[in-house]
């Protein structure tokens, strides 16, 4: 097996362009790779864009952060080259519709607040009573379960306005595996779900841009975005109090403790769950984000321009990965990815070239 560094050297240098609005793709690029899903690692895809673009301006791959819902139907009826998702498919789902599944980065949910007076990082909140706000329980910021966390910090009398996503959404998915195994009422009262049905009222936006946007403007809310959103647009997160007891804030460090802690790493199963891992410095709320590929590709060009980004991406991971709000995924994990992408067979059985000679 290949040694990491001797990877970097042979990795292929491939050029990317994310329509997300404020980058337009290149209409004379020779190449074209579509791609859609997951929001969640959307602007690290967009990070990665701009260095890939530098290198190798030949080669444009658009992906819109449509949901992990969407990303998944996209690449199963095959409209997109690459399918993003924060809901690992199951090995049968994988099989039966002859798809590759590739862990691409760690990321971490954190719950964000807008309350007058209350700034980031002041409030705290165990996962029972944040499952109590989520399931409608607690209807008031001043309610004594959040005070009696909080003991010192004036709490506003104001009502609680749940904002969720209102697209199928990985995020989700992992939000509510995280307020089930926090309370038993919860999980029955709402199952893990990427679009589950809410009790009582709530507000809905798209999309981990939509929440925060709405959030902004929402005096009361509660919502729930990837870190990287929290430092981007300054919003107001909460600290945990974790499965091992410890109050903690969301933070590169505190994704890789929980990866630490966790079968990723010591096992490699890239599948394994980052949620609730009792560890001291882990972030309760951490998560894995895939993409799925087609094992079967009729066009053998794209499938192996869409290995080479994939491939670049893990070699270059860790340093592109730094000071995203995300963290890169252990080296035993990456360790597989050459032989996944192998997996895919074109229509005469060849695999895809994605290391340069």
């Amino acid at each position: 097996m290949l040694l990491r560094s001797t990877w970097v050297k042979k990795c292929v240098s491939v050029a990317m362009a994310v329509s997300l609005g404020a980058i337009s793709v290149q209409a004379w690029a020779q190449v074209q790779i579509k791609g859609a899903g997951a929001s969640f690692p959307s602007h690290v895809y967009e990070r990665w864009t701009h260095r890939f673009a530098e290198l190798n301006p030949g080669v444009a791959v658009r992906y819109s952060p449509s949901g992990s819902g969407d990303g998944v139907k996209q690449i199963k009826a095959r409209a997109v080259h690459l399918g993003g998702t924060d809901s690992p498919l199951t090995p049968q789902q994988l099989s039966e519709n002859k798809l590759i599944q590739i862990p691409m980065v760690v990321g971490g949910l954190v719950p964000v607040i807008n309350l007058p007076g209350v700034g980031a990082n002041q409030m705290v909140l165990s996962g029972e009573v944040l499952a109590d706000i989520m399931r409608g329980d607690i209807q008031r910021w001043d309610d004594p379960r959040i005070a009696a966390l909080n003991p010192g910090l004036r709490l506003p009398g104001l009502p609680v306005s749940r904002i969720v996503r209102e697209d199928a959404s990985g995020s989700t998915e992992v939000w509510t595996r995280y307020l089930g195994l926090s309370s038993a009422r919860f999980a029955s009262a709402v199952p893990v779900s990427q679009k589950p049905a809410w009790p009582g009222s709530t507000m809905a936006a798209k999309g981990n841009d939509g929440v925060a946007t709405l959030l902004k403007d929402t005096p009361g809310g509660i919502s729930y975005v990837s870190f990287d959103r929290v430092l981007k647009d300054r919003l107001v997160g909460v600290k945990l109090r974790n499965p091992a007891g410890n109050v903690v804030v969301a933070s590169e460090e505190a994704f890789r403790a929980a990866i630490l802690a966790s079968d990723v790493y010591r096992k490699g199963e890239d599948m394994a769950s980052l949620v609730g891992v009792a560890r001291a410095d882990a972030w309760p709320l951490t998560a894995t984000s895939y993409v799925l590929l087609d094992a079967e590709p009729k066009d053998m060009a794209s499938a192996e321009w869409v290995a080479r980004f994939v491939y670049w991406c893990f070699m270059h991971g860790d340093e592109l990965t730094r000071g995203t709000g995300f963290a890169p995924l252990p080296e035993r994990v990456q360790a597989k990815l050459s032989g996944r992408l192998l997996q895919i067979h074109g229509p005469g059985g060849q695999v895809p070239k994605f290391i340069s000679p």
